[in-house]
């Protein structure tokens, strides 16, 4: 069952630049009451979802890194009884990179935290206005410096392919982050999604998205520099030093069960998807009159299961193993994948085979969507 627990805190600190309408945003939150409801909701998981020992623990969400250090400590204890943990687990907190934040960061570790990942962005106070961050790059060196005194492993965040850039500002940036030398980056282009302040500013024509042929050359840039510094791309974002991937990201992306507690959080188990109640007030209400905070609880149909597995799965650089998917899901591969389109998509430089194995290549993960929509059979995505 459940090899990952992911704990979401929903509620923010300040003004929140990602909340709608900072819904999630209070004076003061009832730790207290919190704490009996998340612990509550975890002992009703863990019926559901237990008997397999943990490898991975995430608390994300709002803005964790400010519950209180006595509050973690109590929810890690509690999660250790219910599921136990594995020798060398990996329990990771989300934080902003604000001074506030980054006080916390001695308790943090001492309550049994061992790993941290920023949301630092840009190490450019412009593009950290421009992106609507509530820190400047002074406070974020800062916050990343305190939790490399604190934590074993850190990781931190940057976006690229803004408006504009080119790739000496790209290389220089990124320069700078590898010379910090943490074990973990996560490097991301900017997207634009619908609904977003940034969609409605391209829309009126305030700014215009970097052209897909320069961000194709940023990403390369990306690869070669990264690859160079040791810490190689494990996935079409992420990059690591061997052996120090994210544990918990990899149960995603290796489509294996986590449990999601806590307000809005998502899980799968036993071929289940689970969605907690969003807003705060409804999930307390929720495990009050039943025990848990389940708003939905929905039985996935194996094409479902399969086709979840194979986009996770395709975004990591290991690829996926069809032999094991056919087995795994009761699917013939011809039927997981087109392979017409698999030996056009090798022939062109943009995916790879491997006796059993596949996955996307160098060259085609910067067009990842694209090559996936190819790749996956149509039929089983819409099933």
């Amino acid at each position: 069952m459940a090899r990952a627990l992911y704990i979401h805190w929903p509620f923010c600190a300040k003004k929140c630049p990602y909340c709608d309408f900072n819904s999630h945003v209070r004076e003061t939150v009832p730790f207290a009451e919190w704490k009996e409801a998340l612990i509550a909701d975890m002992r009703a998981e863990a019926e559901a979802a237990g008997g397999e020992t943990l490898t991975s623990i995430f608390l994300g969400g709002g803005t964790p890194s400010l519950m209180p250090p006595a509050l973690v400590e109590a929810l890690l204890a509690e999660v250790q009884v219910l599921w136990g943990f594995a020798s060398d687990i990996e329990v990771t907190l989300e934080a902003n990179p604000s001074s506030v934040e980054a006080a916390n960061f001695a308790a943090l570790a001492g309550a049994g935290i061992n790993r941290v990942s920023l949301g630092i962005q840009s190490l450019d106070d412009e593009v950290l206005q421009w992106l609507g961050r509530l820190h400047d790059s002074r406070e974020a060196l800062t916050a990343l410096a305190t939790a490399q005194e604190h934590f074993a492993r850190v990781s931190f965040d940057l976006i690229y392919a803004l408006p504009g850039q080119n790739e000496a500002q790209w290389r220089d940036q990124l320069a700078r982050a590898l010379d910090f030398g943490t074990s973990h980056l996560s490097l991301y282009q900017l997207t634009i999604e619908p609904g977003t302040r940034f969609a409605t500013d391209v829309r009126r024509g305030v700014f215009e998205p970097l052209d897909d042929d320069a961000a194709a050359d940023l990403f390369a840039l990306t690869q070669e520099m990264t690859a160079a510094a040791g810490l190689p791309a494990y996935e079409t974002s992420n990059h690591a030093r061997p052996g120090e991937e994210s544990r918990h990201n990899l149960t995603y992306w290796r489509y294996q069960d986590y449990a999601g507690i806590g307000p809005g959080a998502h899980g799968r188990r036993g071929g289940f998807a689970t969605t907690r109640h969003r807003k705060p007030e409804n999930y307390l209400r929720a495990v009050t009159d039943r025990g848990h905070g389940i708003a939905e609880q929905r039985n996935l149909l194996m094409a479902e299961q399969a086709s979840e597995a194979l986009l996770m799965g395709l975004r990591l650089v290991e690829g996926v193993n069809l032999a094991a998917m056919e087995r795994r899901f009761g699917i013939a591969r011809d039927a997981l994948v087109s392979a017409a389109k698999l030996d056009h998509l090798v022939q062109i430089g943009m995916a790879w085979r491997e006796g059993e194995r596949i996955g996307v290549s160098e060259a085609g993960r910067p067009l990842l969507d694209a090559v996936l929509a190819e790749l996956v059979n149509a039929e089983l995505v819409e099933a």
